[in-house]
């Protein structure tokens, strides 16, 4: 398959959004092995663009989680003006609520997408806040897992890829707790096919669900779309237990879990359309996150 390049003086065009996916993806650019960050996390943490320069083999493209609050720091504001690849992660959209998901704070995410020349935009898909919308009322919580909510998400996610002319891909969010029917993976199967869209697959994510739900690592996964993953997030994670029930800490570490890493390891070779795998461990060394990006790296399509 022939790959399209990032080309930095090239922003994204609303003129293929209501192309079919197929076609759509084809258009993406490859980004390869990339970091994600979030507002002033290098401050703890890792230099994107230091640990770039050190490492360009293994640090390609950088993900920008930001929200309109607190808006894009200085690492991110630097590795953009690099003319590096990008890709913005929204932490303030709610895509499973269309009453929510309202022109002008759309309007305002992707302004700041553009700015950064973002690839695409992506981002957990659920409920960053309840009630009413302001600044400060960050919370993530999951969807319910209920074909209603799958076909509501799927609306929102053609509104904004209509209204940006990006594409938007939802991703598996994190939590400890799921209500519904579905099984996580058959909900956005659902999702992916009536917005026609791709996916982020957050294995870290997913891992955990299966854990809480007392499933095996691959359950569900033989009827996922993978051919719709053009983004993947692997991440650390640690066991924990409360009120006699085990449960996974999303907490970013270097110690990706074996149930993760099952999840990696089934599913990189056939996700055919993936463009970009991102290790999240923004808060961590260097040094220490080394091994697992040359991990990630070996396992990427050549």
């Amino acid at each position: 398959m022939k790959r399209a390049t990032y080309n930095p003086r090239v922003s994204p065009s609303s003129s293929s959004v209501e192309a079919p996916f197929f076609e759509r993806v084809a258009e993406l650019p490859w980004l390869g092995l990339g970091i994600s960050t979030e507002y002033e996390a290098g401050k703890a943490g890792l230099n994107p663009l230091a640990l770039h320069g050190a490492h360009p083999e293994l640090v390609q493209f950088l993900e920008v989680g930001a929200d309109l609050e607190r808006g894009v720091d200085a690492d991110a504001r630097a590795w953009a003006a690099a003319g590096l690849p990008t890709t913005y992660h929204f932490l303030d959209v709610n895509l499973e609520e269309g009453e929510d998901l309202d022109r002008a704070w759309s309007a305002a995410t992707v302004a700041s997408a553009r700015a950064l020349n973002a690839a695409w935009l992506c981002g957990d898909a659920g409920l960053w806040h309840i009630g009413v919308r302001d600044l400060g009322h960050g919370v993530l919580m999951p969807p319910v897992l209920e074909p209603e909510s799958a076909a509501e998400m799927a609306r929102n996610v053609r509104r904004l890829r209509n209204w940006s002319g990006m594409e938007v891909l939802p991703e598996n969010p994190p939590a400890h707790v799921y209500l519904g029917s579905m099984h996580l993976a058959d909900y956005f199967a659902s999702v992916a096919k009536q917005a026609d869209c791709g996916l982020l697959l957050d294995a870290a994510h997913m891992a955990a669900y299966q854990v809480v739900a007392g499933h095996d690592p691959l359950e569900a996964l033989d009827r996922f779309p993978v051919e719709r993953i053009v983004e993947m997030h692997v991440a650390g994670g640690r066991f924990f237990e409360h009120e006699g029930e085990r449960f996974v800490e999303d907490d970013h570490g270097v110690a990706v879990l074996d149930e993760t890493w099952a999840i990696v390891e089934e599913l990189i070779p056939r996700a055919v359309n993936l463009r970009a795998l991102v290790f999240e461990c923004e808060r961590n060394k260097a040094e220490q996150v080394l091994p697992t990006f040359k991990r990630l790296k070996a396992m990427l399509p050549r």
